[in-house]
């Protein structure tokens, strides 16, 4: 009796463990230091804080950071074939263009790589999520808005899901960012944490349905 129960538990595991491995959502951020927690601490970052939500919660999310301090499009694009078939994810969240813009890359060059970057992760067979950047108005009004008037293009003609970007709520206030005041500090992070679980969430739902 005791070795057919035994031979039922390592049967049960066999088909089990495949099916968890296959629900599990594989998020991988494409992004800059934004994302990379540039001035913290590792564990302080939004996506540690998110991740231990996750985990806590019990949800059967992983992320994947592969967000660099620094990072341009084409910085990404160079790297992001591999990235891909290295954490195989399920799901993909581009935060990328800030540093395109404050170096005042052109419009057209910044959509051209957006939309690779797009095409490349669903051709890999993922879900693609694109967060609408915004930046500061140094370059004028006219580049500001065909900046961030990109987003939704690249969007629209991918079939990509635009979220909103994660700074929205913090940019705008000085006790949350850093001395720099380009990135966010340590209080903000967990105002980013449960912003990005929301949008995360109402974007896993818009991939299932």
């Amino acid at each position: 009796m005791t070795r057919f129960f035994l031979k039922f538990f390592v049967v049960f595991l066999l088909t089990v463990q495949p099916f968890s491995s296959f629900a599990k959502d594989k998020i991988m951020i494409i992004g800059d230091s934004l994302s990379a927690g540039y001035g913290l601490e590792q564990a302080q970052a939004w996506v540690n804080l998110l991740q231990n939500k996750y985990v806590a919660q019990k949800k059967p999310i992983e992320i994947i950071n592969t967000a660099i301090s620094g990072q341009t499009t084409d910085n990404a694009l160079l790297k992001i074939d591999a990235w891909l078939a290295a954490h195989q994810p399920s799901h993909v969240l581009i935060e990328l263009g800030g540093n395109d813009g404050i170096r005042g890359f052109p419009i057209k060059l910044l959509q051209k790589h957006l939309k690779e970057l797009v095409t490349k992760s669903q051709q890999a067979g993922a879900h693609v999520a694109l967060m609408e950047i915004q930046i500061p108005p140094n370059l004028g009004p006219r580049y500001t808005t065909m900046f961030t008037d990109s987003y939704k293009k690249v969007a629209d003609s991918t079939d990509a899901y635009l979220m909103p970007y994660f700074m929205e709520p913090v940019a705008v206030d000085p006790t949350l960012m850093q001395d720099d005041n380009l990135h966010p500090n340590a209080k903000a992070q967990p105002i980013i944490r449960d912003f990005m679980d929301k949008e995360i969430t109402a974007w896993l739902k818009h991939t299932k349905k």
